[in-house]
């Protein structure tokens, strides 16, 4: 089928290469002229035949933007996707305001990173089943091959809530891994860390496409000498810890992984400062300025 698709950076440009991979004809607009087909929203809708599917992949601090001047361009019966990091209560609202429009809105988390291309997305979907049933082809060429990963989550806002538990998941193993390496690290019995982590490759219970791409980077830079101790996050964990909060749901792993984070950005933390003076004040501990 045919599909317009805004935003054409790591995520973006990769998925539009497997859609024409697959057979599919893909019309691509980014910021950049270099990378677009078009120069505007308005030839980009010129270019789809009615009824028209554009799918959005920008970051989330300006896909509210991007949804609404999209909408200008296109008409009743035409499909929006929004494939960002969006948070889930935001699309409530942006399918309503495009429903006084005609047109329909499915928001889908995205997942598989820069591989994707290669390995395929998993897809967690919301929206309404007759439009998702509309856009299963571009679905099916996105997805990996076999039975697993595409699900139609629910309506309107669940793909994104799926995605950001999903994120939530992926802090908290991410922060497993680093402490287990750290661990290793620090050990006086063990010679060969990155060997250890590359046996856990296969047999094991806690072997994953994460464990796999730790021994990859290892495999780089045996001591991850190259890198900073810093974590940046996009949201999810924190919107994720936060909904946990608004249900009674104990995520105590999951929010531990995002204040380690925190932690990270830090060069100096001031708590640990506030630690080390109590020590000093109250067991005479010595405190240490390097």
């Amino acid at each position: 089928m045919q599909l317009g698709l805004v935003g054409l950076g790591r995520m973006g440009g990769n998925m539009a290469a497997r859609l024409r991979a697959a057979g599919h004809e893909v019309v691509g607009y980014d910021r950049n002229p270099n990378m677009s087909d078009v120069a505007s929203f308005d030839e980009l809708a010129a270019r789809l035949a009615v009824p028209r599917a554009v799918w959005v992949m920008v970051p989330s601090a300006v896909t509210n933007e991007t949804v609404d001047e999209l909408a200008g361009p296109l008409g009743a019966g035409d499909i929006l996707v929004d494939g960002g990091n969006s948070k889930y209560t935001e699309d409530g609202p942006r399918a309503v305001r495009l429903s006084e429009r005609g047109i329909g809105y499915i928001d889908v988390g995205v997942s598989g990173g820069v591989w994707g291309k290669e390995n395929g997305y998993a897809l967690m979907v919301g929206g309404d089943g007759e439009h998702v049933r509309r856009l299963m082809p571009v679905f099916d060429a996105l997805k990996p091959a076999g039975e697993f990963g595409f699900v139609h989550a629910g309506p309107v806002g669940a793909g994104h809530y799926a995605k950001m538990v999903h994120n939530g998941i992926e802090y908290a193993l991410m922060h497993a891994y680093g402490e287990g390496y750290e661990l290793l690290r620090a050990s006086e019995f063990v010679s060969d860390v990155p060997g250890v982590i590359r046996s856990w490759r296969e047999g094991t219970v806690i072997r994953s496409w994460l464990l796999d791409l730790l021994d990859r980077a290892l495999d780089k830079d045996p001591d991850l000498s190259e890198l900073r101790g810093y974590a940046e996050d996009t949201g999810e964990g924190r919107w994720t810890v936060e909904e946990a909060i608004r249900l009674g749901v104990p995520t105590n792993v999951i929010a531990a992984s995002l204040f380690a984070r925190f932690l990270s950005r830090q060069e100096d933390s001031p708590a640990m400062k506030a630690v080390a003076a109590l020590r000093q004040q109250f067991g005479g501990h010595a405190v240490r300025k390097d």
